[in-house]
């Protein structure tokens, strides 16, 4: 019995990490039903981005207020939860903050005071996000997409945090040997008499329920992540790294088009000649995209690396104005559909079985599409690097070249182009008429 405690620890470690890892997997699984992007270039380029934009914050701190509350709940929680190191050693071994035992009294009471000092700081900080959110109530947490799920999810993920904060100050201020020594409890010395006239067992009893809560709710936390935005706590660093490093205004073209408009632009190219040795001139089975399986990987990255905060819908100006569009729901439906296929895939061994539906249609419609004015303001907003714009340019190119489902005014235009070869109606002889007026 006296190695029992030690054992339900380990079980409780082993399930939590393994159903992590078991949904990691099938998060992977799905991401891969995407098209593969060759990432090999700009390398130093990607890496400065992830040091810069993932783990520097650089694009949340364009708004001063959120991103400075962002960065302190981000750091804090991070930081403070290398103390987890601490307690699954102690929990596997059976010992007591090893951390006291191997390290300099001074240095484990500097780093357990300033996990304190950061635990308030986070308090404080998810306090003001649960106002912005609830009484305050933020526009870009308004919009209709953000109703049902998303909210609570928003508002569990507060809740969680003021838990995990008060468990691990609670935990500090009732071990009575770690009160005793002065040293790291800078916050926690102040929480100790609230629990005076409680008998050294109670007192026990309560650190350890405090300790077992807090393991326990760390490996709950860690699981919720897959069902929640905030999966862009890990996602972000990948997702900065496989994130476009073109110029924000170049979009990719396909071969095969690019060949034909050449032709059609060029009266002296030949049709019929050969193509080069090293010309990539495969015509793609389809056009654009009309479901997540014709999106790249790096776009289904995106949509699960999505962390909801509105910053891109706040830009939208096709939004502003007042129009469907809504990029923050271009990647929510994205990973909605996503996730929808994956649980298809899990429900048939492994294999895909047609359920009628599309993200074409069934989630994101056409109007929202055309909606776009392509200015890149949300890919601009987004503090991880993520693209609506290159989702809505598939969904669009799927529209024009599969279904010939273009707006009349995108269709006169190209009319006009083939025919005059400028986007106006009027006959080429007369294109320069303008200057004699």
């Amino acid at each position: 019995m006296e190695y029992l405690p030690n054992i339900i620890f380990v079980i409780l470690l082993v399930a939590g990490i393994g159903y992590f890892v078991r949904n990691i997997q099938k998060l992977i699984r799905n991401i891969k039903l995407g098209r593969e992007v060759d990432a090999s270039d700009n390398k130093s380029q990607r890496w400065n981005n992830v040091v810069k934009i993932a783990l520097g914050q650089s694009k949340m701190v364009r708004r001063p207020v959120s991103g400075f509350l962002h960065v302190v709940v981000y750091v804090g929680f991070i930081i403070i939860n290398m103390e987890v190191l601490e307690i699954i050693i102690d929990g596997i071994f059976g010992t007591h903050r090893i951390g006291q035992q191997v390290l300099p009294t001074s240095l484990y009471g500097f780093l357990i005071g300033a996990f304190e000092i950061l635990a308030v700081l986070v308090l404080v900080a998810v306090v003001v996000f649960w106002l912005r959110r609830n009484i305050i109530k933020v526009k870009r947490f308004l919009s209709s997409e953000m109703k049902g799920w998303p909210k609570s999810d928003g508002n569990i993920i507060l809740y969680f945090e003021v838990v995990l904060m008060c468990l691990f100050l609670v935990m500090n201020a009732t071990d009575t040997a770690f009160q005793q020594v002065g040293s790291g409890n800078v916050i926690s010395q102040f929480i100790a008499p609230w629990f005076e006239g409680f008998t050294p067992d109670t007192l026990a009893i309560i650190e350890r329920s405090a300790w077992w809560l807090h393991i326990v709710g760390i490996l709950i936390f860690l699981n919720y992540l897959y069902f929640s935005k905030h999966l862009h706590i890990l996602l972000a660093f990948p997702n900065t790294y496989f994130g476009s490093v073109e110029p924000m205004g170049k979009f990719d073209n396909i071969e095969a088009v690019t060949k034909e408009v050449k032709l059609m632009m060029d009266p002296d190219a030949d049709p019929f000649a050969a193509p080069a040795e090293d010309a990539e001139e495969e015509v793609p089975a389809k056009f654009g995209a009309s479901d997540v399986m014709d999106l790249t990987q790096v776009q289904l990255l995106n949509a699960y690396t999505c962390t909801e905060c509105g910053r891109c819908t706040s830009a939208c100006p096709a939004n502003l104005t007042g129009k469907k569009l809504s990029p923050r729901k271009i990647m929510m439906d994205t990973r909605d559909r996503l996730e929808e296929v994956g649980k298809n895939i899990d429900a048939n061994n492994g294999e895909f079985k047609d359920d009628g539906k599309q993200l074409l249609g069934d989630y994101i419609t056409a109007e929202e599409l055309w909606a776009c004015t392509t200015c890149n303001a949300c890919v601009q907003e987004c503090p991880v690097s993520i693209s609506p714009l290159s989702i809505i340019m598939d969904m669009r190119r799927f529209l024009v070249m599969e279904q010939s489902a273009a707006p009349m005014e995108l269709n006169n235009m190209m009319t006009n182009i083939e025919n005059n070869g400028a986007p106006w109606p009027y006959n080429q002889m007369d294109r320069l008429n303008w200057k004699d007026e």
